[in-house]
């Protein structure tokens, strides 16, 4: 089965672990549970409303993925060192991600954020109680598997790129400093993340340091899983660590990566997350 707008919200399924209530009563200023709680709920609701996908109706907008991530303080330092350095948060949802690497220093102005619709952004502005000018972050709504969108061929320019005019994530080519992607390569096929890969690849800047990195559902053998989540059959093709790595050191001068985190879900079953990581490590000639 697939989830649909009529599909029945679980309420019992949210739960915000300590960093995450803490985030959120902060970027929120509701700092009472059980009034955060209805508000989240409510949100919840007009998001699946119009995007009945997963990760809204399990809660997933509410975890802070970016921080866990090892390479996060790494990335940060980044941000500190170069004053124009600029982080895209792919995939990014009502922009949780996003919010926090600015809540830890990330300059506001310097995050670009994308997802396939934009009333995700527009629920995220809801959802934290901001308006685009008091969290003046560029947002760019686009599919990332349309090459009028993101495509693997460079287009380069030696100016800034004026983030305020943004048309495409094509205008980014070689201007990023890092690039925040998590849960988001296991969506597509193999081929379609491999030529994602590519293309994600060519938005990076050349400079050694400049970063990728990410978390999403992994395999200890690259291979095709089908099981069940939340009520719904899911299939998705899994790369192992060894072979997502060498996607990453074909695409460019990368230093990868990549190890699988065991994760039992609530039914007691096995899964795996990959938690990865691709860094520029030499001038590159794109």
């Amino acid at each position: 089965m697939a989830f649909t707008s009529d599909t029945p919200l679980d309420p019992s399924l949210y739960s915000l672990d300590p960093a995450a209530l803490e985030f959120f009563k902060k970027q929120t200023g509701i700092t009472e549970e059980d009034e955060l709680k209805h508000h989240i709920l409510a949100v919840q609701a007009k998001a699946f409303a119009v995007a009945p996908y997963p990760c809204i109706y399990s809660f997933g907008f509410t975890r802070l993925r970016i921080s866990r991530h090892p390479k996060y303080q790494s990335v940060l330092q980044l941000g500190r060192d170069c004053g124009s350095a600029l982080l895209l948060d792919l995939g990014c949802c009502f922009g949780n991600d996003a919010r926090k690497a600015v809540a830890d220093g990330w300059p506001v102005t310097q995050v670009i954020s994308t997802d396939i619709r934009q009333e995700l952004w527009d629920l995220g502005h809801v959802l934290f109680r901001s308006t685009p000018t008091s969290f003046p972050s560029q947002f760019i709504a686009g599919d990332c598997l349309d090459p009028t969108f993101l495509s693997s061929e460079p287009v380069m320019s030696r100016s800034p790129p004026d983030l305020s005019s943004l048309t495409s994530l094509n205008d980014l080519h070689g201007k990023l400093t890092a690039i925040h992607a998590s849960s988001i390569f296991h969506l597509f096929s193999a081929e379609e993340q491999a030529s994602l890969v590519r293309a994600v690849a060519s938005l990076l800047s050349p400079a050694p340091g400049s970063i990728i990195f990410g978390s999403h559902v992994g395999l200890p053998k690259q291979g095709t899983i089908r099981e069940e989540v939340l009520g719904m059959t899911v299939e998705m093709y899994c790369y192992d660590p060894e072979s997502w790595k060498k996607l990453w050191e074909d695409a460019g001068p990368f230093k990868t990566e990549a190890i699988l985190k065991e994760v039992i879900s609530p039914n007691g079953e096995i899964g795996w997350m990959m938690v990865w990581s691709a860094t520029m490590s030499t001038k590159s000639n794109v």
